[in-house]
């Protein structure tokens, strides 16, 4: 045990500072993802009341300072922090940071290492540069959207999930991870355009090579994963709930079969098509038989590849997730319940601090944080007085 029993943080990005603009999805995600691997994150804030949105789990084990960035003076605060900083991510319209002042120009003529993460819907350049957008929007121009949900229905959004945060957020993450090490290399920072729209066309390249091999066709609900497979698809249980059943590989369908009592002979081949729709509704008569509990406990102990499908509150107590700890209660939130804070993913095996839970309030470390600058008690007060800074 060192001494004072002192914990050495040995999360990886551990000693590298991240200013985030704030804003909302995908951009504080990423920032969240970083300070959940040991960066020290400081938001840039506008005061609440301000049109600021108070913070969620995204906000964890961050710091905040609000600031009026249409101050100069706030700008300088800015460009002071990112002197010193290894990371800056921002989520604005192309061209709102260089007005603003902290532009790549502007933040690179203070530290050339510095790596500038830009995170948009369209990207930076290009006919929708300057579109507004959200999730939905940005993953019907990439046939994502166009293949999710019943054929003859119009295409059901899978939460903004696909796009905002996995097209978003973790591509943003990628690209600023690999200029990091770039410019431990080479001393040269680097802008990260990462745009949702190129992420969410990146992740279909799985549908593209399937497409290409003959073996995805361009219509709803008519493929393997889109639901037209009676292997592949949720059933309603008795009580109103569901079973996803995701049987592909032939040795697992012929689990689900021999759990279910089916006669193969009579149910037909797994893979011919033509009886696929009769084989979806003897599967409904089926699992409507019993509740969703009584299947899962028929279906659990196997390789059958069914599994019930639970909400996001039954998720956190379901011994699957419970036993590996995927959720930690801390803090009081809004609602007034307890923050349900999923716990850092992935897991690196050795890692000895666990997450900051502790929710970022704006303006909560306005004055930690420019003590730490290098500001005296009567520049700080000066500052709050005349509202370039805010404190909370």
């Amino acid at each position: 045990m060192l001494p004072n029993d002192e914990i050495v943080d040995s999360r990886p990005l551990c000693g590298f500072r991240v200013v985030e603009l704030a804003g909302i999805g995908p951009g504080p995600y990423a920032g969240q993802l970083l300070a959940d691997m040991g960066a020290d994150v400081i938001i840039i804030d506008r005061p609440l009341g301000k049109g600021a949105m108070p913070h969620g789990i995204d906000g964890r084990g961050k710091k905040s300072i609000a600031l009026d960035l249409r101050r100069p003076e706030a700008v300088d605060i800015v460009l002071q922090l990112v002197s010193g900083s290894d990371i800056l991510i921002e989520g604005l319209r192309p061209g709102v940071t260089e007005r603003l002042g902290v532009g790549p120009d502007a933040c690179f003529a203070v530290n050339p290492k510095l790596i500038y993460g830009r995170m948009t819907g369209w990207g930076q350049n290009g006919p929708w540069a300057q579109m507004a957008g959200h999730d939905i929007n940005y993953i019907s121009m990439t046939g994502a959207l166009h293949a999710m949900g019943q054929d003859g229905q119009p295409p059901m959004p899978p939460l903004n999930l696909v796009g905002d945060f996995g097209g978003g957020s973790l591509f943003l993450v990628n690209g600023i991870l690999a200029a990091l090490l770039k410019a431990q290399k080479n001393g040269q920072g680097s802008v990260v355009d990462a745009a949702i729209v190129d992420g969410v066309n990146h992740m279909m390249s799985f549908i593209h090579g399937m497409a290409g091999l003959g073996a995805w066709v361009n219509k709803r609900q008519a493929n393997l994963l889109d639901g037209a497979a009676p292997f592949y698809r949720c059933y309603m249980t008795h009580d109103n709930k569901f079973m996803a059943v995701g049987c592909i590989e032939p040795q697992f369908f012929a689990e689900m079969a021999r759990l279910l009592n089916l006669d193969l002979a009579d149910f037909g081949g797994q893979n011919d098509r033509s009886k696929w729709p009769a084989q979806h509704e003897k599967l409904a008569q089926i699992f409507a038989s019993k509740s969703r509990d009584e299947w899962e406990e028929i279906f659990i102990p196997s390789d059958a590849c069914v599994t019930p499908v639970l909400d996001y509150e039954e998720s956190i107590c379901h011994p699957a997730n419970a036993q590996r700890e995927t959720h930690k209660m801390g803090g009081a939130a809004p609602n007034g319940k307890m923050w349900q804070h999923p716990q850092s993913a992935p897991i690196l095996y050795g890692q000895a601090a666990e997450i900051n839970l502790e929710i970022a309030q704006n303006g909560r470390h306005s004055e930690e944080i420019l003590r730490n600058l290098g500001f005296d008690d009567t520049k700080i007060e000066q500052l709050f007085a005349t509202q370039i800074a805010y404190k909370n």
